[in-house]
């Protein structure tokens, strides 16, 4: 008799009054989006199974519990219009910087109007935070007397205001808070561009009075590598990565329940310098790169413990990437016996695989299945309308396409998605359609020699079939005219595209 009627009254609460658990079901996922610096598809120990050099057992257990991705790419082989992409779902060479990257002193790169990830997100209730290399420009103030020498470059690398008409009394506009972000903790540009010093909430942490001549200067942009400038008085190379790690895991100590997050955390390594701590030294077999990706690695470890910790791993999408491929030259592949770039040809900035073919891992316990792969072709630019598709919203018109459905593995392809276009170091754009890969120009278009090899005769782009020949080995330009004439229509018409 009792059973009968506490039932009922049970039933109608809960009709009146959801349970925790649909609450919980219906939470809005947490989003972390953490971006390597210049790390290789080789260097990740689960994605190069015959490497010994370099172990990476925390981004492997990540891969573990979510989807591996084997074709994913950045949009670009360079750091600055890669972030450019995967903040606003833009092929770069849609920016005002169609070629090149930005400086610490540059100014803002990301359009007013243009709707970012963070802006989106922060639309949709989340608290938005960034901590690491931000590299997309701030708007440094400027002394009274000095706003004319304000110029831009839109092609090539930007042209930089000059330190000394800056004034670093006053907070800079633009960066982070301008494109969506509530928080940030940032070094301006690369680990080995000026100036050297943190910005939180867009003020700087320590102003920039002292000064560096600069550290191996002539080691080829390699190593503790790092250029003059201005700096902060207590800033330490060596503490960068560190103190990101640090700041990402306040943020996430701050993060109320009821709230999701997103946090973008850019790590600065293992970009020039390479800079790794005591503890790291001689960890590897790869020399100082090698120490700094186990860094990077364990970095990642602290992370993901801290989110365990916080009981934030259920409902919170973890994605793994690098902005582009590694700086690994041949004579280091000799020296270390290391394929940071794994199987694929060249390095960062090419034209070739190994410029823009990048790990890309999504972890997401409630959705992705544990130890999946997927063999999609897939870009950076997919952030976007990606969380647009995860909450339920119509994705924007840009160069965008979701992957959602890839992860719930609904589908095994994206079939809206006709075609990716990637960019090189000097600007040379590459399209990929299937295993058909067209380039815009001859030699490398990044940093292996030869860059750029000038046309003589009617052979003006390269024409590659990744299933057949994936080490690029063999131009087919001759050899299939008609497919390189489609392809070259397809790249006018994406680049025509509004």
């Amino acid at each position: 008799m009792k059973t009968r009627f506490i039932f009922p009254i049970l039933l109608g609460l809960s009709m009146v009054f959801p349970s925790l658990a649909q609450k919980k079901n219906n939470q809005k996922p947490n989003i972390i989006y953490i971006l390597a610096d210049d790390l290789g598809y080789g260097d990740i120990s689960i994605y190069n199974p015959q490497g010994d050099k370099v172990a990476t057992p925390h981004i492997d257990q990540l891969a573990k519990e979510g989807m591996r991705f084997l074709d994913a790419h950045s949009a670009s082989g360079v750091c600055t219009p890669s972030r450019y992409a995967i903040m606003t779902g833009q092929y770069p060479f849609r920016s005002k910087l169609p070629v090149g990257v930005l400086r610490g002193y540059s100014r803002s790169l990301i359009e007013k109007e243009r709707v970012t990830v963070a802006s989106f997100l922060k639309s949709q209730g989340y608290q938005t935070g960034v901590v690491g290399k931000w590299h997309l420009g701030l708007d440094w103030a400027v002394k009274s007397g000095f706003e004319g020498n304000l110029t831009q470059v839109n092609y090539g690398i930007q042209e930089e205001m000059k330190p000394e008409n800056i004034d670093f009394d006053k907070d800079p506009t633009g960066g982070p808070a301008a494109v969506g972000f509530d928080y940030s903790y940032i070094l301006p540009a690369s680990l080995d561009m000026p100036p050297y010093c943190y910005l939180e909430n867009q003020h700087l942490v320590e102003k920039p009075t002292a000064y560096t001549d600069g550290n191996k200067l002539t080691s080829g942009y390699t190593g503790p590598f790092w250029r003059e400038g201005k700096m902060a008085p207590s800033f330490d190379f060596y503490g960068v990565m560190p103190r990101f790690i640090d700041k990402s895991k306040e943020f996430l100590v701050r993060q109320k329940a009821n709230k999701p997050f997103f946090l973008y955390i850019p790590f600065s390594g293992p970009h020039t310098p390479w800079v790794p701590q005591n503890k790291f030294k001689g960890s590897s077999k790869a020399g100082e790169y090698g120490d700094f990706v186990q860094q990077v690695d364990a970095s990642v470890g602290q992370l993901m413990k801290t989110l365990d910790s916080l009981g934030l791993k259920e409902n919170t999408i973890v994605i793994f990437t690098s902005d582009n491929g590694p700086y690994w030259r041949e004579n280091f592949v000799k020296e270390f016996q290391h394929q940071a770039a794994g199987e694929w040809r060249g390095m960062k900035g090419d034209a070739f695989e190994a410029g823009h073919r990048i790990p890309f891992i999504v972890r997401w316990p409630k959705k992705v299945k544990a130890k999946s792969i997927s063999n999609a072709l897939v870009s950076q630019t997919s952030l976007l309308a990606t969380c647009q598709q995860i909450l339920g919203q119509s994705p924007s018109k840009n160069d965008s396409y979701g992957i959602y459905p890839l992860l719930t593995q609904k589908n095994k392809e994206i079939p809206e998605q006709e075609a990716l276009v990637f960019t090189t170091s000097i600007g040379y754009l590459v399209v990929r359609q299937g295993e058909w890969k067209w380039v815009e120009g001859l030699g490398s278009g990044g940093f292996t020699d030869p860059r750029n090899v000038k046309v003589t005769n009617h052979i003006t782009g390269q024409l590659f079939n990744l299933k057949l020949d994936p080490k690029e080995s063999e131009n087919l330009f001759e050899k299939y005219p008609d497919k390189v004439k489609e392809m070259r229509e397809l790249l006018a018409r994406i680049k025509n595209v509004e």
